[in-house]
């Protein structure tokens, strides 16, 4: 065996493994746990009707996608502009964070986020210079469940649930789609 042959075979399975890993970052998938996997980020009405949607790998933390979702609802009225700002925004404990309840601040939406334990116990472990300990109206918060209940009708279409489509524009697009379809049979239920 020639020392040129092994090095060529190296460089080719180098290769084949960035291409790969083009292959996989295209698709919008990304390692996790259970392997290669998508996130969808939603926001939702309190009818358990989505607003926006964002697609991200399945390692992205769901934090930083916040304020991304956020800028995509887009609520047309009667006359107007858009609706931009709900009156309160419930998440769960993987949206809590300072920036994400100074940008809810600033745009004066009430948050509706419970804090992480360890986030409490740094704010507790530096006494007053902590501040103040984050509140969240109950009641609200359990009324989070809308999410979920929106995902699982979400989940009826196959093809969603078990992401068959290899480009993130089409994933994406059947999501559009299928939230659509939900606000249609909405709007034509109430008319």
């Amino acid at each position: 065996m020639t020392p040129g042959a092994d090095t060529s075979s190296e460089q080719d399975r180098a290769a084949a493994r960035r291409r790969r890993r083009a292959r996989t970052k295209a698709a919008g998938l990304g390692r996790s746990r259970g392997g290669l996997s998508s996130k969808v980020h939603a926001a939702v009405d309190t009818r358990g009707l989505p607003l926006a949607f964002v697609l991200t790998p399945g390692q992205a933390a769901d934090c930083p996608q916040f304020i991304t979702v956020m800028d995509k609802i887009r609520v047309p009225g009667p006359v107007g502009r858009p609706r931009t700002r709900p009156g309160a925004l419930a998440a769960d404990k993987a949206y809590s964070s300072r920036s994400n309840r100074a940008y809810l601040r600033k745009r004066h939406i009430k948050a509706v986020i419970p804090e992480k334990k360890d986030q409490a116990a740094n704010r507790r472990r530096k006494g007053s210079r902590g501040g103040r300990p984050v509140s969240h109206d109950t009641d609200l918060y359990k009324e989070r469940n809308t999410v979920e209940r929106c995902f699982q009708k979400i989940k009826t279409w196959r093809a969603l649930a078990t992401r068959y489509d290899k480009a993130p524009e089409s994933y994406e697009a059947g999501l559009y789609l299928r939230g659509s379809i939900m606000w249609l049979k909405f709007l034509t239920s109430t008319t």
